[in-house]
């Protein structure tokens, strides 16, 4: 059954639709209807909880992270009504939905975040270009998941000297576009990966006429030679490491050298394409009570590119540190341990909730548009927020007024305007100190029942 079909389903399916109304102009139900179609998960007969469904389901859990996943099946009415099902066997049992996830599985989520975001990202970073280049940057960070024997064998625990993690963890690295906070692309493997090794499938995906910033950990000159030799006009820029040598070619002017690193053997001998050095350019700079830091960068063209703008853009890194902040701390709830209990369906909920913050942060990013300013400038907390309120009440509203509502909720968020950002600076220190006790040993699962003492 198409997605259309499925929402026309009936007077009770139609109005369904009208819950992610707010949504309905960016995401495309042919994409959905496309993803499914591709990775082979398309209903073929009908179900209470159809394939189309499942995929709202997913992106629900993430957008209505304070409910449960039955309350989110209720709230956002998913389920197709029975034709001879009485009221109270209308519903979806936890084994349906666990069933529905499993049949949908992550394929058609990942796939319908890449068609998303090839679209989203690249049109947000076109509006707010420095010096003609579309400004990306590339992290990574961690999330937790349920404590399962299946989450841990597929991603693993992080180990110190003292004890094991207490639950399992996993990596990823994304791909962001800096000034509007849309994420471009991503990558998820087991906590025990590297996040160079994670990296590797993102830098394909970075247009021409773009500059990538990177921190020092990122530092790879087989990585940095591919960015700026397949393709036209692709940049990087990162913070070099206080052993790095190198040979100054010129002075391009004061703290500002063109220069040539030379590769080692090992990376020579692994690619024997490789230059024999790599030409970059390093800036030096210090911000007051820090350290002299240098920079290094692809941006050869002094008069092009000024030092003292590289200089400021370098901290625009930072950016993907606020947006894994927005996931984490507002869109997760500071709840860092995912839903799933099983590796795919972990999976399907992390493509899920990229998905999620794409959305919100391309109305965010319309807002932002409609008022003439930077979508960094659009509290993100209280956008979330507003939407969150707008998906619990719509299923409730007659679909004749959701026009209305949605125009408010558009002007609603374009109040949420944050006051220009201050320029601060804070040391880099350790706020929560971790915890010297052992961790709690995990008592033994008995299947033997024993009485209680009188």
């Amino acid at each position: 059954m198409e997605l259309g079909e499925a929402l026309r389903a009936g007077d009770a399916a139609a109005e369904r639709s009208d819950c992610f109304e707010v949504f309905a102009r960016s995401l495309d139900i042919n994409w959905v209807h496309h993803a499914l179609h591709v990775t082979g998960s398309a209903s073929v007969r009908r179900r209470k909880l159809p394939a189309e469904y499942v995929v709202w389901l997913v992106i629900g859990m993430a957008l209505l992270r304070d409910r449960s996943i039955d309350e989110v099946v209720h709230h956002l009415d998913l389920v197709l009504p029975a034709l001879k099902a009485a009221p109270q066997h209308r519903g979806a049992t936890r084994g349906a939905i666990i069933a529905a996830r499993n049949r949908l599985g992550w394929g058609a989520l990942a796939l319908l975040f890449m068609e998303t975001a090839q679209r989203w990202a690249g049109a947000a970073a076109d509006t707010q270009r420095w010096r003609g280049l579309a400004v990306y940057g590339v992290d990574g960070s961690t999330l937790l998941t349920p404590d399962t024997d299946d989450n841990e064998h597929a991603f693993g625990r992080p180990r110190s000297g003292r004890s094991d993690g207490a639950y399992p963890q996993l990596r990823l690295v994304a791909l962001m576009v800096l000034r509007g906070h849309l994420l471009a692309d991503f990558a998820v493997g087991p906590f025990a990966s590297g996040e160079q090794t994670l990296a590797h499938k993102l830098w394909a995906t970075l247009p021409d006429h773009s500059l990538c910033i990177v921190d020092k950990g990122f530092i790879n000159y087989a990585v940095f030679h591919a960015i700026h030799s397949h393709g036209a006009h692709r940049h990087w820029l990162c913070r070099a490491k206080t052993n790095l040598k190198w040979r100054v070619v010129r002075a391009l002017g004061p703290g500002d050298d063109l220069v040539d690193i030379p590769l080692n053997r090992a990376l020579r001998k692994a690619h024997p394409e490789l230059p024999e050095s790599l030409p970059a350019r390093a800036i030096r700079y210090q911000r007051r009570g820090f350290r002299v830091q240098t920079l290094l960068t692809s941006l050869l063209d002094a008069h092009a590119y000024p030092a003292q703008e590289i200089v400021e853009l370098y901290h625009e890194r930072w950016e993907l540190e606020l947006g894994f902040d927005e996931i984490k701390t507002h869109t997760l709830e500071r709840t860092e341990t995912l839903r799933s209990k099983t590796p795919d369906r972990v999976l399907q909920e992390i493509w899920g909730l990229a998905i999620a913050y794409n959305l919100v942060r391309l109305e965010i990013f319309r807002v932002a548009q409609h008022l003439n300013l930077s979508a960094r400038r659009i509290s993100y907390r209280h956008a979330l927020m507003l939407i969150r309120t707008f998906l619990l009440s719509a299923w409730l509203a007659s679909p004749g007024v959701l026009p209305r509502r949605l125009e408010r909720l558009h002007n609603d968020i374009s109040l949420l305007v944050l006051p220009e950002r201050r320029a601060r600076s804070y040391p880099r220190v350790v706020k929560i100190k971790m915890s010297g006790y052992r961790k709690k040993p995990v008592p033994k699962r008995s299947s033997t029942f024993r009485k209680p003492l009188k």
